[in-house]
């Protein structure tokens, strides 16, 4: 079966259960917390994938890295579930397609910005109201990041769509102008 169709299905139906509990809103900070850290700790999903580290350790991994409360039985029974179906290895995959589907739910819009330098408060403002009315509405979770890389002015990502409006880019245009000619 598809890798990508299995994480989809357990994400979905954890989404509805949670509607259920009224704990989707929980679940989706406590899946993102758990992609911060998947990020941050590149070893986190190899030892969800070792199959010598036992289920126990598995979950306490989990339950640690997004933040699981004792009273969060939504979460904890999920993470049983996994185990006993042998998906605790996908828990990555699950919680990116949980969050993917909140977002969906609740009109969010994830919105990556990175600029050759720090932006004034007003150049920042400015650049939030045109994504803003780029969206068309909608709730826009922002990221601001400075990549010196980019030589000056910056790139916006929201979802699959990226519009780079860099220096570096346009180099990189002109050279392969250049090339073509």
């Amino acid at each position: 079966m598809n890798e990508g169709l299995i994480p989809k299905r357990y994400a979905k139906a954890l989404y509805l259960v949670a509607c259920q509990r009224k704990v989707d809103t929980e679940i989706y900070e406590k899946m993102k917390a758990l992609e911060r850290n998947f990020m941050e700790y590149p070893q986190f999903d190899e030892s969800l994938n070792n199959p010598y580290i036992p289920f126990d350790d598995k979950a306490s991994l989990i339950v640690s890295a997004a933040g699981v409360k004792k009273d969060d039985s939504t979460l904890s029974d999920f993470i049983r579930l996994l185990g006993k179906n042998k998906r605790i290895g996908m828990m990555r995959a699950i919680g990116a397609a949980y969050v993917e589907i909140y977002r969906e739910q609740h009109d969010i819009y994830s919105v990556r910005v990175a600029s050759a330098s720090q932006l004034s408060s007003g150049e920042e403002s400015r650049l939030k109201k045109m994504i803003q009315s780029h969206l068309g509405g909608g709730v826009m979770e922002y990221e601001m990041s400075v990549d010196p890389s980019l030589i000056g002015g910056f790139t916006v990502s929201v979802g699959n769509e990226k519009i780079d409006a860099s220096v570096s880019n346009e180099l990189k245009q002109l050279r392969l102008n250049l090339i073509s000619k």
